[in-house]
């Protein structure tokens, strides 16, 4: 079964990998059904350094000869399934065998399985743990595909993963219950695709003889909240006759915390017991709660009633909407989806469907948004129900989807939509125009009835009279002041909607309105109408502690170049995010912080929250978001000079960028492609990467991103020889810089004359650029103004001057983690003449670990603490063969041979105070 062994073949030959070479063992657990068998029999196969021993109970006494024996030939695998199951003597025959692997360092290793849903043996508790985790979606679809006969629809498909929650043997039994017609897609798949009885069928003779007592009352509340424990003190004032009880096996307490061991035993006890049974643990807890009228009380009591409910349904909407309610929205979405399962009216269900429809989004949780959103389908809704689920539906295309849908859906809403809400769409439908590139589709989304059609942004930026002073189409000429704004064009997509009604009313100072006039000047170029709008969204945001604005507060202060602003917008909105459950919320203000962050220079800290962004997003399902992630992740590392991680995240980016029509994502994944090729030397393949992003005609890049680009593009082609290629773009760049549109853009601007100026004028370009940065922070772009003057002095035999300005360059270039940069003007340093200056990479005195690069570092030190290569990947955020390629190159920088010398070396660095 492919489906089910691809991601566990990769972790089982990793966990070989280190067991092959250093001896081990690991005791292999995981929920019913996770397929610990089936790890089993891939380890044994995969397994090629020596003879593979499964091991029954019966033959435990003969442990000692086997691995005598083995060992003497070569390393051994001993595997044993369902330690669990065997008698105590035995079970301590083993313990004792593991204890000699460990302690003596004999070349075997032991792999041992057991169950998760029950305490572990006490013979076994102390051996290290390996567990398995739910299959991946990709791993999943793959499950399905080989167990279906037939072809099955990707709707179901989705149904069936998002329903078995990752467990293998649950999916399996989902497939195994559907038609061929149902898998297909041709007829309704059933009210209830996970039921008691295919529960039992997973869970087997592992649920408990009397489903009631304290597991279902847990059950029940876990169940109700829709989290992994419950309140323990809660739980047994509703049962308390289990308080003098011992605990049972199914359940461990913690921090005042109830919870099953494992998540399908909860869904299995929940779902086997008698109805009758659930509804009286449910009115258990409500009546054991300390305020009766809150949320979640209310809840239980709604699951304790039978049939429509009218009142039941508008008590719960009204505890929703009541403006102190703390709920987060995932329990605010429960709530909702209960009280539209019991009002008979459709048009009400349909609104409280598309309310909890909002919710879910919020939470994080697009399919089961998307799944809501069609059960709002009613005809007899209202425009304004119908209006809000297209408005809905845009919100989760614009973070996964195509952009293009994403607009169509919004406009209609604001077709259906009563005008304040109408006015929210069009912001919304302007916003995924701005993803897709379109700056004529944003100015018709944001401009009035007869607004004249206007220029693209990129054309339309500034006009230069003759005086050389720059204006806005139709507008006089502008003066370069303190008021005019400073307008920096790398805003992400604005945020999402905020968690209201769409039918309410929108207030008046409410901040799209503002947000939408400040834009549609910016697209203008009208830069002088866009500061007074801009400003205040950013003032207002920041002036309260509600996620949304803080989002819109973020956005504008980088579209007016206030980087400090968008800094504490985007850390105060991730804040807010977070203590309000918003989860959808979490990984859209992560982005703007970590855009913040790269703006101000600030790299390291950019690519900390994109990789927690990339994080939040995918668990999300934001994969529009992600591909925003991955490409501040791109251009961090286009800065550190890591080369292949550049070439992932770029191509990450890029490939939902064409999916789902990304335009800016795309450009920036690009650019920091080219940007790694300039530090690595290849000016000509960076010249070859630009050119047609930066350049007049249809593949120009995206038309608020592509001027970015442009310094990159120009020392390219001047380092390349061909200078002529670029006198036209850094003329369009100059009316940039006029505007006011990057605080680097002044200084970047007199670089770009500087390498395109005849040498009698390039050293006084080349100084004044150096005086413009010391207005800017960013350590990066001022070494590259360094460097390549000291290259130009350095061809002009001006060696003393160079060598000052190759020395300022590569100490400025070791501060941002330029490694490779630094190494280039270390070598400019070395053709003057000067003597060989050891970058960070090889400087000595700072122990073995300061040769390796920063990702190999990070690496190193997530493996010296006991990481497998696949908890590596996903706590950095990048794929195991990418960890794989890293370590082998620390391996062999090092000169080590496994990864318990590795695991010495780095704590006896950090004994001695080597920096890491």
């Amino acid at each position: 079964m492919t489906g089910h062994t691809t991601a566990r073949q990769r972790l089982t030959a990793e966990l070989l990998d280190a067991l092959r070479t250093d001896g081990g063992v690991r005791v292999v657990t995981g929920e019913p059904g996770c397929g610990r068998t089936t790890f089993l029999d891939h380890a044994a196969r995969l397994f090629r350094a020596g003879p593979v021993r499964h091991i029954r109970s019966d033959q435990v006494h003969e442990l000692d000869d086997t691995l005598r024996t083995a060992t003497a030939a070569g390393p051994v695998l001993l595997c044993v399934d369902d330690a669990h199951l065997w008698d105590a003597p035995a079970r301590a025959a083993l313990a004792r065998t593991a204890a000699r692997i460990r302690e003596t360092g004999v070349r075997a290793a032991l792999l041992v399985t057991v169950p998760d849903h029950r305490r572990v043996a006490p013979e076994l508790a102390d051996l290290p743990v390996l567990r398995l985790g739910p299959l991946t979606p990709a791993d999943a679809a793959l499950l399905v595909r080989d167990a279906a006969d037939e072809g099955v629809d990707p709707a179901v498909r989705e149904e069936l993963i998002t329903a078995a929650e990752g467990n293998p043997a649950l999916l399996l039994a989902l497939v195994r219950r559907l038609s061929p017609a149902q898998l297909g897609g041709r007829r309704a798949l059933p009210p209830s695709l996970v039921t008691g009885e295919v529960l039992a069928e997973v869970a087997g003779d592992r649920l408990p003889d009397d489903p009631g007592g304290l597991p279902l009352t847990t059950a029940a509340a876990a169940r109700a909240t829709g989290e992994e424990d419950a309140d323990e003190e809660l739980v047994l004032r509703a049962c308390p006759s289990a308080i003098a009880e011992p605990l049972p096996d199914l359940l461990t307490r913690g921090e005042g915390r109830l919870r099953f061991r494992s998540a399908l035993m909860l869904r299995a006890v929940y779902a086997t017991a008698p109805p009758g049974r659930r509804r009286a643990a449910h009115l258990a807890l409500a009546d054991a709660a300390t305020e009766p009228d809150e949320l979640l009380p209310l809840l239980h009591r709604s699951w304790a009633v039978t049939g429509p409910a009218p009142a039941v349904a508008a008590s719960l909407t009204r505890a929703v909407t009541d403006p102190a309610c703390t709920a987060p929205p995932a329990l605010r979405r429960r709530a909702l989806t209960r009280a539209a399962d019991l009002t008979p009216d459709g048009a009400e269900r349909a609104r409280r469907h598309l309310a909890a429809a909002q919710q879910a989004l919020l939470a994080g949780h697009t399919a089961d948004a998307l799944h809501l959103l069609e059960q709002a389908r009613d005809r007899s809704a209202p425009a304004s129900v119908r209006g809000g689920a297209e408005l809905v539906r845009g919100a989760v295309l614009l973070a996964d989807g195509p952009v293009e849908d994403a607009r169509e859906s919004f406009l209609l809403a604001a077709g259906l939509l009563p005008p304040p809400a109408a006015a929210r769409a069009t912001l919304a439908a302007a916003d995924a125009a701005w993803s897709a590139g379109d700056p004529t589709a944003c100015l018709s989304a944001l401009a009035p009835a007869r607004t004249p059609p206007a220029l693209p942004l990129a054309e339309a930026c500034v006009r230069v009279p003759r005086s050389g002073t720059p204006t806005a189409p139709g507008a006089p000429a502008a003066r370069r002041d303190a008021t005019a704004p400073r307008t920096a064009y790398i805003p992400p997509t604005s945020p999402p909607q905020n968690g209201t009604m769409p039918t309410d009313p929108v207030p008046d100072g409410d901040p799209s309105r503002d947000h939408r006039d400040g834009l549609r000047a910016v697209l203008l170029a009208r830069f002088d109408l866009a500061a007074a709008p801009l400003r205040r969204v950013v003032d207002n945001g920041l002036r309260g502690s509600d996620a949304d604005h803080l989002l819109r507060s973020a956005a504008a202060a980088l579209m007016l170049g206030d980087v400090t602003s968008a800094r504490r917008a985007g850390a105060r909105a991730l804040a807010a995010a977070r203590t309000s459950g918003s989860a959808a919320l979490e990984p859209r203000a992560l982005e703007y912080l970590a855009y913040a962050e790269l703006r101000a220079g600030r790299h390291p800290l950019a690519r900390t929250h994109a990789e927690e962004g990339l994080r939040t997003a995918a668990r999300a399902g934001q994969r529009n978001t992600a591909a925003h992630h991955h490409a501040v992740l791109a251009l961090a590392a286009s800065i550190e000079g890591e080369t292949d991680l550049v070439a992932e995240h770029a191509e990450a980016a890029l490939r939902t960028a064409r999916r789902h029509g990304l335009a800016q994502a795309a450009t920036l994944a690009h650019w920091a492609a080219a940007r790694a090729d300039l530090g690595a030397g290849r000016p000509r393949e960076a010249a070859q990467r630009l050119g047609p992003l930066v350049l007049p005609g249809a593949r120009r890049g995206h038309f608020a991103v592509w001027m970015l680009a442009v310094p990159c593009f120009v020392e390219a082609t001047a380092s390349a020889g061909r200078p002529q290629h670029a006198a036209a773009v850094v003329e369009s760049f100059a009316l940039w810089a006029a505007c006011g549109a990057d605080p680097q853009a002044p200084s970047q601007l007199l670089r770009c004359r500087a390498l395109l100026a005849a040498p009698d004028s390039a050293d006084e370009l080349y100084r004044r650029a150096l005086d413009r940065h010391d207005d800017t922070a960013g350590d990066f772009e001022r070494a590259r103004t360094e460097l390549l003057y000291g290259k130009w002095l350095r061809r002009r035999r001006r060696l003393r001057e160079a060598r000052t300005r190759l020395e300022e360059a590569r100490l400025g270039f070791e501060r941002c983690g330029a490694r490779l940069w630094a190494q280039q003007a270390a070598a400019e340093l070395r053709a003057g003449g000067a003597a060989p200056t050891a970058v960070p990479a090889a400087s000595p005195g700072n122990g073995d670990l300061a040769r390796l690069t920063p990702q190999q570092l990070r690496i190193a030190r997530c493996v010296a603490e006991g990481a497998t290569n696949r908890e590596v990947a996903l706590s950095l955020s990048v794929s195991t063969r990418t960890v794989d390629y890293h370590l082998r190159n620390v391996f062999a920088t090092l000169g080590l041979r496994s990864r318990v010398e590795l695991v010495r070396l780095v704590e006896q660095e950090e004994k001695t105070g080597a920096r890491l």
